[in-house]
């Protein structure tokens, strides 16, 4: 060995060891609500800026329906608030993951440029922290909106139209009822940062009552409130794309969602408080982009819905009444079925031609309920069946049979977190948690772009028709291609 790499291996053993990296994190919100309209409460952008050596990584968390596609959000929005960040900031582009909370509220025109605003805001005041893992739990809140019927067919619960009848029912779709959570602490164990994933619309505030960021919003100021401090809540969509709140269709009370989120913070700040938080600097970000099949069966569907209506509107039957008189009819037969035109010594004096008025106006109404059976079938088909057609020209327009997605990556100590930009329906989430077995992982889609709804290959194929089979863009192989590679990038953040 010659001189100079003697010396330079003496330096080396004398040399005190180089400090581990130390994760740093800062957060920061902006109201992005448009007040232009009556608003119920507030919408927010919020940042949350990790760094951990070299790497740094980037959570952006709007109440918003979506990224790009629809609402206020253009399709632009990723790009633009990359490109800033990496101008301004050096953050690469792939760093930076943005989740939408899919509430319904109306943002501002300028969302995109606040954003930028407040991850420049978080970028600034960095802080050292510590961080913790762990799982909530919370099943009050929440129902699959997806019916299974007796037929085999599965039917939506949607405002859009009414329910099916109660004895066609069989059984629910599951909900998920596991909130995700990452807990951030500064270094004297004051909290800073609360992450909470939880798979759930927020659609239980209507519009009627004015902007909102929907039961999220609600949560979020019940844990922020409860913590104090300035910490911050971050609510992280999961895979909600077939999960209402809880009793969304009832009609005997004003819909409301603040109960339900005083309910789902409770829940976090209950599940928070067992997390013990420590210094880990591990933050692994991946971002790939990969192809899954867009739908090439819009018109044989379309087709299929076409011969359903054909045959419902066959089945529709005159009848010698209207709504005027079917009403009172029903009441009388269901309040006295023996007796319903008179009282009973009507019949006793004379019952054979009241009995056959009787008979007549029974068979009346049946009819008439069979048509109103008929004319919901046909609101629920011709509803997503526009849709269908929506999405048919759409396709038509596309020269590429593939679609081309985002799936991020992002761990944090031991919080592992996988992304997808579409309305992943909660079996995907639950059958990617079951095949990976790690209990600090965790799926959501709404993110980093919207390709509408995303439901399993069973869903997808579903002869009922429902909101999340036709307003998707997917072909049913999607599922098997989106599930492998979730799994795989969980496996490689846990390396």
């Amino acid at each position: 060995m010659n001189t100079r790499l003697l010396i330079l291996a003496a330096l080396l053993a004398i040399a005190p060891a180089l400090p581990a990296a130390q994760l740093l994190a800062g957060t920061a919100k902006i109201d992005i609500t448009d007040r232009s309209g009556p608003v119920n409460d507030p919408c927010f952008a919020k940042a949350l800026v990790l760094k951990s050596g070299e790497t740094t990584a980037v959570l952006i968390t709007v109440d918003a329906v979506a990224i790009g596609e629809i609402g206020r959000i253009g399709n632009g929005f990723m790009a633009t608030v990359r490109e800033a960040l990496q101008k301004d900031l050096g953050i690469a582009p792939a760093n930076v993951i943005a989740n939408a909370s899919h509430c319904h509220g109306i943002v501002r025109g300028d969302t995109t440029d606040l954003v930028v605003q407040v991850v420049k805001q978080a970028a600034q005041e960095l802080v050292p922290v510590k961080a913790g893992v762990g799982t909530g739990f919370e099943k009050r809140i929440s129902e699959n909106r997806r019916l299974l019927m007796k037929d085999g067919s599965q039917v939506d619960m949607r405002r859009a139209y009414s329910m099916p009848r109660d004895e066609d029912v069989a059984s629910l779709g599951p909900i998920d009822p596991q909130i995700g959570l990452l807990r951030l602490d500064r270094e004297d164990g004051s909290p800073f940062a609360i992450l909470y994933q939880f798979a759930c619309h927020p659609i239980m505030n209507p519009p009627s009552k004015g902007c909102s960021a929907d039961y999220p919003g609600f949560a979020s100021k019940v844990i922020e409130e409860a913590l104090g401090g300035g910490a911050m809540a971050f609510f992280i969509q999961g895979c909600g794309g077939d999960i209402n709140p809880v009793h969304y269709k009832e009609v005997s009370r004003p819909a409301d969602a603040e109960p339900l989120g005083t309910m789902l913070g409770a829940s976090v700040l209950s599940a928070a408080r067992k997390i013990e938080t420590k210094s880990d600097s591990v933050l692994k970000i991946t971002n790939e982009v990969i192809a899954i099949p867009r739908a090439a069966d819009y018109e044989s569907r379309i087709s299929a819905i076409e011969a359903q209506q054909a045959q419902l509107l066959r089945a529709l039957r005159p009848t010698n009444i209207s709504f005027k008189t079917f009403l009172p009819l029903l009441i009388q037969q269901k309040i006295s079925p023996d007796f319903p035109s008179h009282y009973s010594q009507s019949y006793l004096r004379d019952g054979k031609p009241i009995e056959q008025l009787d008979a007549d106006n029974l068979a009346s109404v049946e009819a008439y309920l069979k048509n109103i059976d008929t004319m919901e079938r046909l609101t629920r088909l011709n509803t997503n069946l526009a849709l269908l057609k929506r999405h048919l020209t759409e396709a038509k327009t596309s020269a590429k049979p593939m679609l081309d997605v985002e799936v991020c990556g992002l761990r944090v100590g031991n919080f592992k977190w996988v992304t997808f930009p579409g309305e992943l329906t909660v079996q995907i989430g639950l059958n990617i948690k079951s095949l990976n077995k790690d209990p600090h992982a965790f799926v959501s889609g709404y993110t980093n772009g919207y390709i509408y709804y995303t439901p399993t290959t069973a869903q997808r194929m579903n002869s009922g028709y429902a909101q999340e089979d036709c307003d998707s863009l997917v072909a049913p192989e999607w599922q098997k291609i989106f599930e492998t590679k979730a799994i795989a990038v969980l496996h490689e953040l846990a390396r």
